[in-house]
């Protein structure tokens, strides 16, 4: 039940959430559990509730590039990629990008999150952040014949059993998914130790944001919202395009926020603010709110024609990503296993959706074999890639260089060196019974393998900004793909791991033939033009709003308050200053958990 527009605008509440998102109705659920503190959270798409194109698992990337379901960004020209632009699928709608993700639920190395800390943001830990996303757990346990098969008995697992978000394994699993991480093994990957206390580094079974009690996606809307919305504290209003924060000059000279300009049904309205706004529009848009707001770089903001309030060079800086490449192979006609083409091929689908509605077949198969490793077991070349990206940093304009960027570098070159303490597994092999986005139509009847290569720990950063004061125009988004030579060179090596577990002992007998990328990429040059052409981004983006000191170009101190305003918060990815191993969604809500907390009072950092 969403409110009715009268029900908001010209309304006065205590806290304006922007962004009915991953992390914006966790942070309205939180807050109005106090009947004393009023919420209105303003989305901008539509409510999508109880939508079987998003509860239904199996089929990814359905809802991309889907108006109901996507807001569809594309990147700028790219000049390392022959001008090619890059689709950032972001989830549009009640839940956001929790609604359209692949269900991956990971936590990241503790000692990616303890360099948050590190970066002089006191508090910014892995003790708290992995407290605060067990808060959001809901463990259910699978069936025996789940655990069998796996063999991971999951009674004394440290997993949050209590939280609103359901997570488990899928529930169809298959003996292919124990020789999908034997493959690994084969090629020098071993499995990992304590994949969710803090030591993800080998591989292992990925938890899932999945419901095995509905056989349904688990995500924010339905966890957070759905149980709440009958509060009367509680208002959330749909398809309202927030356009920017209105501020006045306090007595302290700081920019105090009085409530939020928005569009809702082409014409614009506001909602005001008695304590605070948050913002929770995620890496791509918090940002540009904040330039809109004439909060920002000055010139960007000047030659786009918007008042400069206050001067922020941060905003929208620090752009950092986790990409993604796909290959590919034709499994044997003997391969009985499910796989997710049977979702889509039509001389199956049928027979697939009757039985996903006993909680079987393919629909009901997850994303849950990864293996995250550190270069040096990706290749003999790590001390010669570790040179080059050293040699690179240090020929870099120290004056021009971005504060704080230098520091953030000598970290990842510690996770780059071989045989380090601080050696950081940031090459990821996503492994899947079938391939999760097919590159388009395939022939019938057929089975195929993923092995997805993923480069989590990239040197380029990029930017995000304005262009115009028009709220309709879409902003800039330039990620500086591959800007740093290096990221090409580990992500050429990852393809030809990926290649060498397709032949491993645990995959060979299974394997018919490479399909994807094929014989036409398998010199070093070849490769690199392949994945230019073809590697996607895995919607991870970071560190527009970072959290740092100021004067390292941080945007929000470590109470998520952007500087030199009093009531003004970030709180989603854009905050994360440092990228890490992991897909992120768990630590967004742990992000969101944590903040929450701090706006109550009730944790002290």
């Amino acid at each position: 039940m969403v409110n009715a527009l009268e029900e908001i605008a010209d309304q006065s509440f205590d806290y304006i959430v922007v962004g009915g998102g991953t992390a914006g109705l966790v942070l309205a659920a939180r807050l109005t559990e106090d009947p004393n503190v009023s919420v209105a959270v303003l989305e901008g798409g539509d409510a999508n509730l109880d939508d079987p194109n998003i509860l239904r698992t199996g089929v990814y990337a359905g809802g991309f590039l889907q108006p109901k379901y996507d807001w569809a960004h594309m990147t700028t020209k790219q000049k390392l990629l022959a001008e090619r632009s890059v689709h950032l699928a972001r989830g549009r709608g009640l839940g956001g990008s929790s609604g359209m993700n692949f269900n991956v639920w990971q936590r990241p190395p503790s000692d990616e999150l303890d360099d948050w800390e590190r970066l002089g943001n006191p508090g910014w830990n892995w003790a708290n952040v992995h407290k605060y996303i067990k808060k959001a757990e809901g463990f259910v346990e699978p069936p025996a014949a789940t655990q069998d098969i796996l063999n991971i008995p999951c009674k004394n697992w440290d997993v949050g059993r209590e939280g609103p978000l359901p997570i488990s394994f899928p529930l169809t699993t298959t003996e292919l998914e124990k020789h999908l991480q034997q493959a690994c093994v084969d090629v020098g990957i071993p499995r990992a130790v304590d994949p969710y206390g803090g030591k993800p580094s080998g591989a292992y079974y990925s938890l899932c944001t999945y419901d095995p009690t509905n056989f349904s996606r688990s995500y924010s809307a339905p966890s957070y919202y759905t149980p709440n919305e009958g509060r009367t504290n509680l208002k959330v209003l749909v398809n309202a395009h927030v356009n920017s924060v209105q501020t006045e000059k306090g007595a302290n000279g700081n920019l105090v926020a009085t409530g939020v300009d928005f569009t809702h049904g082409g014409k614009t309205y506001s909602v005001k603010a008695k304590k605070e706004v948050l913002l929770s529009a995620g890496g791509l848009q918090s940002p540009v709110i904040l330039e809109r707001s004439g909060i920002g770089r000055k010139d960007v903001l000047e030659k786009a024609g918007i008042p400069v309030k206050l001067e922020l060079p941060g905003v929208g800086e620090n752009l950092q990503e986790h990409i993604v490449g796909v290959t590919a192979y034709e499994l044997k006609d003997s391969v009985e296993w499910p796989t997710f083409e049977m979702s889509r091929d039509a001389t199956t689908i049928d027979a697939q959706l009757e039985l996903y509605k006993q909680g079987k077949g393919s629909f009901c198969l997850g994303v849950m074999n990864v293996a995250f490793t550190p270069v040096e077991n990706v290749t003999s070349k790590v001390d010669e890639l570790h040179r080059k990206a050293k040699e690179y940093i240090a020929s870099l304009d120290k004056d021009t260089l971005a504060p704080g960027l230098l520091e953030q570098f000598e970290i990842q070159l510690e996770r780059l060196k071989a045989g380090g303490a601080q050696a950081g597994p940031g090459c990821e092999f996503i492994i899947t019974p079938g391939m999760i986005v097919a590159p388009g139509p395939m022939p019938p009847g057929k089975k195929y393998l993923g092995i997805a290569p993923g480069l989590n720990h990239m040197f380029s950063r990029g930017t995000i900004h304005v262009v115009s004061n028009d709220p309709t125009v879409v902003p800039d988004i330039d990620p500086h793909y591959f800007e740093h030579g290096v990221d090409l060179d580990i992500f050429v090596e990852m393809v030809k791991l990926a290649r060498k577990m397709s032949q491993s002992p645990a995959l060979k007998d299974y394997v018919a033939h490479e399909i994807i990328p094929g014989a036409a990429a398998e010199s070093d040059e070849q490769i690199a033009g392949f994945l230019k052409q073809f590697f996607s981004t895995t919607w991870h983006t970071a560190g527009t709003c970072s959290l740092l000191p100021k004067e390292k170009h941080g945007v929000v101190d470590t109470h998520l308050k952007v500087y030199g305003t009093d009531n003004i918060r970030v709180i989603d990815m854009s905050i994360i200053p440092l990228h890490f191993a992991a897909h992120p969604q768990a630590v967004v809500y742990g992000i969101a958990e944590m903040a929450a907390d701090l706006i109550k009072g009730d944790l002290k950092i």
